[in-house]
């Protein structure tokens, strides 16, 4: 008969059960879900953030943003991810944001900017360091996290999303095949005919200032972020030269920019390519964000 002491028993259940308030105890860290960060247009956005349980200091924060065409996507793509930064020392969240066509460009700009905003405005909630944000994101969620690194210097697409005394930049960004000029998308995508113009408004003759507006690379200066930028060879839906113009035009700013190109990877890492694109993230963090 297999036995179990009550101190094990306490033991397993402390470490996965359920609180109130969406907060979940797993190991070390803190798990909370459902956090509302701003409420445009009376629709309320949410977060999910994991912290460690303990520990002295103020932390780095690494905000995380979901890919999806600007259509779709789900926030708790990147629960995981913020678990094990949170392990790491990080205060993670990952975020929801509106979503196209309802919501078209830049009100999901405006809304990463007010993420970053809650962050500070909590800093002192969670002990975060409000000089140490990073951000990472994928595909249009790439985009975004683009748009964060190269727009910290101006106001100009932070939106009304609340904490409007609080900055929106971010120490660095960590950018997984996202877009960088959406206007040289058309005929390099399998899908920008189809997704752009939900998100803009219109295709690139119609609605070219707001490609032009929505294109990081046109907004780059000597004060963008340092960024890292992970791209595959092959990816059918943003084409890899996109990070390739961007490490270009950073560097010829002077950015601190680095490119991990992994040859023949597709949208999306899996085995090898996964774990060095990771290992890359990570590593990139540590530089950046640790004291």
């Amino acid at each position: 008969m297999l036995r179990v002491s009550f101190r094990s028993v306490a033991l397993i259940v402390m470490a996965f059960a359920s609180l109130d308030s969406g907060r979940l105890f797993a190991g070390e860290s803190i798990f909370e879900q459902g956090i509302e960060y701003t409420n445009p247009d009376d629709q309320p956005l949410q977060l999910n953030l994991a912290r460690p349980k303990d520990g002295d200091g103020l932390r780095p924060a690494v905000l995380c943003i979901h890919g999806g065409g600007f259509r779709a996507g789900k926030r708790e793509r990147w629960d995981k991810l913020c678990q094990q930064l949170a392990e790491r020392g990080y205060v993670a969240a990952t975020a929801s944001y509106r979503l196209a066509p309802k919501h078209q460009f830049p009100a999901a700009v405006h809304d990463v900017k007010a993420a970053v905003r809650w962050l500070r405005a909590n800093a002192g909630k969670y002990r975060i360091d409000p000089e140490r944000i990073g951000v990472v994101g994928d595909s249009a969620g790439g985009l975004l996290v683009l748009m964060l690194g190269v727009t910290g210097h101006t106001t100009a697409l932070d939106g009304t999303g609340g904490n409007a005394d609080k900055s929106s930049h971010v120490t660095c960004v960590v950018n997984y095949y996202g877009p960088s000029d959406v206007m040289k998308s058309y005929g390099k995508s399998v899908d920008a005919a189809e997704v752009l113009p939900l998100w803009l408004g219109g295709d690139a003759q119609k609605e070219r200032h707001r490609h032009v507006l929505a294109s990081p690379l046109n907004w780059v200066t000597p004060q963008a972020a340092p960024t890292l930028l992970i791209h595959g060879t092959k990816d059918p839906y943003v084409a890899h030269e996109q990070s390739v113009w961007m490490h270009d035009r950073l560097k010829a700013a002077d950015v601190e920019v680095e490119l991990l190109t992994l040859e023949d990877a597709g949208h999306g890492f899996k085995g090898a390519d996964a774990e060095r694109a990771e290992k890359a993230m990570l590593d990139f963090f540590t530089r950046h964000l640790k004291p």
